[in-house]
């Protein structure tokens, strides 16, 4: 996958960048943190422009986040409600606690989602439950552009002063990743093991 990200970026530029971010917003296994460093390296080479590069990389993982949050958007929360009373256990919430949640997103889902971004796997499933929220267009879309500017802009610097050494930060920042998903996949059983139905109306 590596060689295939490098290869894209060097043969289509700005064009390979924004393609490239676009799928790593809809699946997750290909790493931005690899993606970016080596576009910021090219901009250090004087192959590409620095501020072309951050805007390639951001409107291409913002597009990426769309169809998530469409998904959400349009499968809606009576459905979710629907699901979690009858396969509450694998989804881990039931119709109350998915109530509570989207309460809170709606209160601080500007907040959630632009932090969201800055954190591997949670970055794509983050616009999920900003669709089902019902989150504002234009506010998801503030917020996405906001953390993914700042991603961005972190690691095509990064890129740009460690040069050719740019697959450092990907030793560094890969373990992140892995400390993620076993963090997501511990608190999935814990909820999996401790789920409880929603109390009957009285």
């Amino acid at each position: 996958m590596t060689d295939l990200i490098i290869q894209t970026i060097s043969d289509l530029g700005y064009v390979g960048i924004f393609l490239v971010m676009l799928a790593e917003s809809i699946f997750p296994p290909i790493p931005s943190e690899l993606i970016i460093p080596f576009a910021g390296f090219a901009a250090a080479n004087g192959d590409l422009n620095f501020f072309g590069v951050l805007a390639a990389a951001t409107i291409g993982a913002v597009v990426g986040m769309l169809p998530w949050y469409f998904a959400g958007r349009l499968f809606g929360l009576d459905r979710v409600r629907a699901l979690a009373d009858r396969f509450g256990r694998v989804m881990t919430f039931n119709a109350e606690e998915i109530d509570v949640a989207v309460g809170f997103f709606r209160r601080f889902g500007p907040i959630i989602v632009l932090f969201g971004r800055l954190l591997p796997i949670i970055r794509t499933l983050i616009s999920i439950p900003a669709g089902l929220a019902r989150m504002p267009l234009p506010i998801f879309l503030l917020a996405s552009t906001t953390g993914a500017l700042i991603w961005n802009t972190i690691l095509t610097l990064a890129g740009y002063i460690l040069h050719e050494h740019y697959e450092l930060i990907e030793v560094v920042l890969d373990p992140l990743s892995y400390i993620v998903l076993a963090a997501v996949v511990l608190i999935y059983l814990y909820r999996v093991v401790t789920w409880r139905p929603s109390k009957p109306a009285e």
